[in-house]
């Protein structure tokens, strides 16, 4: 499995926040230091601004941080915000695709407990343990 690029520039943005927690940042900062555009970065935070993961202060003394400690930044919990398709065949949304699912093909289930299984493995770890 492959991460999408969002997930893995939410990675990047927490990780790069949480290294400059003595200060606010900026979208603008962040695509520059993680070697994105400014245009993606602007979704990645506005996404994640949706959540507990990062405060967002406006203004023009404003600026991004870190809404919870890194420990408190579960990656399998961050991964599930971030990943928008985490199917990883094409029978896990469109069954009908596959004229074997009536057959009792067992690829489903198989590829079904890989996923959890990469899920798992992430939920295992949080931000701190990254830094």
């Amino acid at each position: 499995m492959q991460l999408s690029k969002f997930s893995d520039y939410s990675f990047r943005a927490l990780i790069y926040l949480a290294h400059h927690s003595d200060e606010l940042c900026t979208v603008d900062e962040l695509a520059k230091a993680l070697n994105t555009s400014e245009h993606h970065m602007k979704k990645v935070i506005h996404h994640l601004g949706k959540t507990d993961y990062i405060i967002s202060i406006k203004g023009r003394a404003g600026g991004l941080k870190l809404g919870l400690k890194p420990s408190e930044i579960n990656l399998g919990d961050l991964l599930k915000v971030t990943e928008d398709n985490m199917n990883i065949v094409e029978c896990f949304s469109k069954p009908e695709s596959c004229p074997l699912m009536s057959s009792g093909c067992k690829l489903k289930h198989i590829s079904s407990q890989a996923l959890n299984q990469f899920i798992k493995e992430f939920s295992k770890y949080t931000l701190a343990d990254l830094l």
